[in-house]
């Protein structure tokens, strides 16, 4: 299997960390909030790709939920292509300013994309996702926002469970209200 399908395998489908949030309570403490990403290869809506590119768009629906706070909902667009060997290099797309973040979900029978109108994200550079010979991938990006503010991505993507950790500084100080990974597993 090929860097990119093993990637789809890991990454496409419905994820949550429930399970993270169920023993966080059962705890006493819920330090995460609870996440789920429901994620789908969408190069079928996007149109006028030129034949020489060689990928796949991923569209990965976030839905955040802090305890006593409303759901943040924040879909996200992926181009994600061969690196070397098995690696993959994914670049974050700008949703287009035509479309309302509201009816970018992966249920929208009328959702496309044009691939004309695509930009690639000024602020997210491209991250390169290391293939690991055990079938997993690994990732730490950095991204530097201006102003003092680091945003670094740091990930571990397996079969079985995605480590995720956003992790947002400001002068080197840690705003993410939590410093260890959500906890991601396959619920679909």
């Amino acid at each position: 299997m090929d860097g990119i399908e093993l990637f789809k395998q890991i990454l496409i489908g419905d994820l949550d960390n429930q399970e993270q949030i169920d023993a966080e309570r059962a705890a006493g403490q819920q330090v995460h909030p609870y996440a789920k990403h429901v994620t789908r290869d969408c190069t079928h809506i996007v149109r006028n790709i030129p034949t020489e590119i060689n990928g796949v768009f991923i569209l990965e629906e976030s839905y955040y939920t802090y305890p006593e706070k409303e759901t943040e909902v924040k879909p996200l667009l992926f181009f994600v292509e061969p690196h070397h060997g098995k690696s993959v290099c994914l670049h974050s797309m700008q949703i287009p300013t035509r479309l309302d973040k509201k009816e970018v979900v992966n249920a929208n029978a009328d959702l496309y994309f044009d691939y004309e109108e695509l930009e690639e994200s000024s602020r997210f550079k491209p991250a390169i996702y290391h293939y690991h010979e055990d079938g997993y991938f690994t990732v730490h990006h950095p991204n530097e926002l201006g102003n003092g503010i680091r945003f670094t991505l740091i990930e571990t993507l397996t079969l079985d469970y995605l480590e995720v950790m956003e992790l947002l500084e400001k002068d080197g100080v840690r705003l993410t209200p939590y410093d260890t990974p959500l906890i991601y597993k396959r619920i679909k």
